[in-house]
C-alpha cells in the first residue's frame, strides 16, 4: 500500500492544537458575544466537509452569517448573509480559530487541503482520490494563493457555475501539486507562510486569470 509523504508528526499537531486552544480561547470567547449580540443562531457553524480517505466529518467554526435552511455552499465578497461583524471575522480569519479543535481531534491537520463540501466532491475522481489520501488542513498553497476567492466569485454571475468549472479544476490541481511534494519541511514553511499572510493580506501572490482558465488535459 502506497505510504503517504511525512509531514508535521501527529503528537506535535495535538499538542499545539491544545496550547493553541487555550491561547485563542479569550478571542474566540469574545468574538463569540459579538456573534451572539449581533445576530440569531448559535455561535458555532457546523458543516459537513469531505475528509481522509473520502470520510465525512463535521467542521467547526465562528457563525459568520445570519442562520437559514438554504443557500449557496460558497460565499461572494457580496453575499448578503455575512453579518458586519461576520465580515470583520472571516477578513481576520478569527471564524477559522475553532477549526484548532477539529485538529485536535484528528480530523484536520495544520497543513493538507482544504476540506471541501460533500457536494463538490466527485469520490470517482482519481484526483480527489490522491488529495483525499491526505487529512485535510487549515491552510495550504492554494489556499493561499485564493485569499480573493470570494472577491472572484462576487465578479461573475454565475457563481456556481464559475466555482466548478474555474476555481475548483484550479483548486484541484494546485491540491495534486502540493501533496505529491508534501512533508514536514513544506509544512512547516507553509505555516510560516500562512502567519505572514494574515498579518500582510497584500503579500498573497493571486493567480491570474490565465491561471484559474486552465483545465485539466487528462
Amino acid at each position: 500500500m502506497k505510504k503517504r509523504k511525512r509531514s508535521i508528526p501527529r503528537n506535535i499537531e495535538i499538542a499545539i492544537a491544545s496550547l493553541g486552544l487555550v491561547l485563542v480561547a479569550p478571542l474566540m470567547i469574545a468574538a463569540a458575544a459579538l456573534v451572539k449580540l449581533s445576530s440569531r443562531g448559535p455561535v458555532l457553524f457546523r458543516q459537513d466537509r469531505v475528509g481522509l480517505n473520502g470520510k465525512k466529518f463535521t467542521m467547526f467554526k465562528i457563525r459568520t452569517m445570519t442562520v437559514s435552511d438554504g443557500g449557496a455552499k460558497i460565499t461572494a465578497a457580496d453575499d448578503v448573509r455575512v453579518t458586519r461583524v461576520g465580515k470583520i471575522l472571516r477578513r481576520t480569519k478569527v471564524d477559522e480559530l475553532p477549526e484548532l479543535w477539529n485538529v485536535l481531534r484528528g480530523d484536520m491537520s495544520f497543513v493538507g487541503p482544504r476540506p471541501e463540501v460533500p457536494e463538490y466532491v466527485d469520490l470517482a475522481d482519481p484526483h480527489w482520490l490522491e488529495i483525499l489520501d491526505h487529512r485535510p488542513g487549515i491552510t495550504d498553497p492554494v489556499t493561499l494563493r485564493l485569499r480573493n476567492e470570494e472577491a472572484l466569485l462576487a465578479s461573475v454571475k454565475d457563481r456556481e457555475r464559475y466555482y466548478r468549472e474555474v476555481i475548483q479544476p484550479y483548486k484541484v490541481r494546485g491540491y495534486l501539486k502540493f501533496v505529491r511534494d508534501k512533508s514536514w519541511k513544506t509544512d512547516i514553511r507553509i505555516v510560516a507562510r500562512t502567519v505572514w499572510v494574515v498579518a500582510f493580506p497584500a503579500a498573497a501572490k493571486t493567480p491570474t486569470k490565465e491561471e484559474l482558465k486552465w483545465s485539466f488535459a487528462e
